[in-house]
């Protein structure tokens, strides 16, 4: 039985930004960079706004070209943003970053999207968009914990075999511990989603097995990659 989603009328939606503005007002009252907050949800809210147009555009027109071009911006944008905490030698590691995210979350996405889902048309928008913002959001994030991390521990004297060891295990004790609570203690967002629109439970939880074992493995990839990429930048650095 398909049961119809609960339209969210704007009015009502002012109400989900309550407990969010209790956080930004503990924020300011215990001194702390609210403004930092304000600005992440200013932008969390009208980029999701405007993304919502532009993916209603997106699935009408439905074309190849259009659709690799959306996830070229993504795969950029995200390389970029992963070096965040690099703020001198971003420049210098960006197309690493780039190249390891483009490889281990490529060629994850061509393994659900091609091999698993079997999608027709192959670039089917309402599928290969989502499943790639997953990917390289999560390669990303990976990428950010594991390149701060990297340098705290190469500045303190640890060799590069050590370093990225540490690196690389801290950058997945997220995506870890979110496999290790899934169905305990949280059911993930795309499995609501689907619950939510009416697909049968055991339908949704498969969906949701593929979409962990594709950002694990992207992710782990990705940053291996990238952590194998920076050797000669780090090397370089600590002379």
């Amino acid at each position: 039985m398909t049961i119809a989603i609960i339209e969210i009328p704007l009015l009502r939606l002012v109400l989900a930004f309550l407990p969010v503005a209790v956080v930004v007002a503990i924020l300011f009252r215990w001194s702390l960079n609210g403004r930092l907050t304000i600005i992440a949800l200013s932008r969390m809210l009208i980029q999701l706004l405007l993304v919502g147009y532009v993916l209603t555009f997106i699935f009408k027109v439905e074309q190849a070209s259009v659709v690799l071009s959306v996830l070229a911006v993504m795969l950029a944008a995200a390389s970029w943003i992963a070096l965040g905490y690099l703020q001198q030698d971003r420049s210098k590691l960006y197309f690493k970053a780039l190249f390891s995210i483009a490889l281990g979350g490529g060629l994850t996405l061509l393994l659900v999207t091609q091999a698993i889902l079997r999608l027709d048309p192959w670039f089917a928008s309402r599928y290969m968009i989502p499943l790639a913002g997953m990917i390289f959001a999560n390669a990303m994030n990976c990428i950010s914990l594991a390149s701060e991390r990297f340098e705290s521990e190469t500045g303190s004297g640890k060799s590069y075999i050590d370093a990225r060891a540490v690196a690389f295990r801290a950058a997945l004790i997220p995506l870890t511990n979110s496999m290790l609570a899934v169905g305990i203690v949280s059911i993930p967002g795309m499995m609501t989603g689907q619950i939510l629109a009416g697909q049968d439970a055991l339908v949704a939880a498969r969906y949701q097995i593929m979409v962990m074992c594709m950002v694990f493995g992207s992710a782990g990839i990705s940053t291996a990659v990238f952590l194998s990429l920076v050797r000669s930048w780090a090397e370089q650095t600590a002379r």
